[in-house]
């Protein structure tokens, strides 16, 4: 059957409660419906209420994806939800020295950065692709990764080394998955007008030309299904845009030569 790119039926949103995230679940279109994910269950609820319409389902699931309990949770409830989109947005990471940080704080960088998305995609995707080719509609997948994924971010050496790894599994799954009906994307924004800077320990506030959150969420909507690497930010869209076209195009040769198993 021939899949057409259709707007989403459901979509899954981790780190839902603010920043991107909720710029995601406020830029999907009123007839998709949302599965929000994320820590604080007020917060959940406050902006399931917001975006409640007539026929749109719209559901909550409070869980820490740094376990593997939250991590269970999220699934269960995205595969009776029947997603079809997953935003994989959730991060965390803290500035500063790295030998000055907890082992603790790192784990839980680790957890939340690399093990919950590894995780999601690899227990949703495989139902997901089953739908697609049954219905005729394309399925989507958006990793929030970050411009820091393309070099070494002394005092966010575990952050940036995250969204690294999440850049490399983006890229490795769309080459893999290109002719399966699935759109994947990479997104990798700069600075930008969220609480990260506030939470990770950054004390100097928003970096100057940081982007807003709606902004970046609705650029990735609209490139997903046309690009498999989008980078955002006024300096860094302008410098790290080739070299993320050569790592895609690279990317999909290896795929094309190696063996599968």
């Amino acid at each position: 059957m021939t899949t057409t790119r259709t707007r989403a039926h459901a979509a899954l949103i981790t780190g839902a409660t603010s920043g991107i995230g909720e710029a995601f679940a406020r830029s999907l279109p009123n007839t998709t419906g949302v599965l929000l994910a994320g820590r604080n269950e007020d917060a959940l609820r406050r902006l399931a209420a917001e975006l409640s319409a007539p026929a749109r389902p719209v559901a909550t699931i409070a869980a820490d994806l740094a376990t593997d309990a939250g991590r269970d949770a999220v699934v269960a409830h995205a595969a009776t939800f029947g997603v079809d989109l997953l935003v994989l947005n959730a991060g965390v990471g803290r500035f500063g020295d790295f030998l000055d940080a907890p082992e603790e704080t790192l784990r839980q960088t680790i957890a939340v950065n690399v093990v919950a998305p590894t995780v999601l995609a690899r227990r949703l995707l495989p139902a997901m692709l089953q739908s697609a080719r049954r219905t005729g509609r394309r399925a989507g997948l958006i990793v929030v990764s970050s411009a820091a994924a393309f070099a070494p971010v002394p005092r966010l050496a575990a952050y940036a080394a995250t969204k690294a790894f999440d850049l490399s599994l983006t890229e490795a799954l769309a080459a893999e998955l290109a002719a399966e009906p699935v759109d994947v994307l990479a997104l990798c924004p700069s600075a930008t007008r969220t609480r990260f800077a506030e939470r990770s320990g950054w004390r100097g506030g928003n970096l100057p030309g940081a982007d807003d959150p709606e902004l970046v969420a609705k650029a990735a909507l609209a490139a997903l299904g046309r690009r498999r690497t989008l980078v955002l930010g006024p300096v860094s869209g302008a410098l790290l845009g080739v070299p993320a076209l050569a790592r895609a195009a690279f990317a999909q040769g290896l795929a094309l030569v190696l063996p599968r198993q």
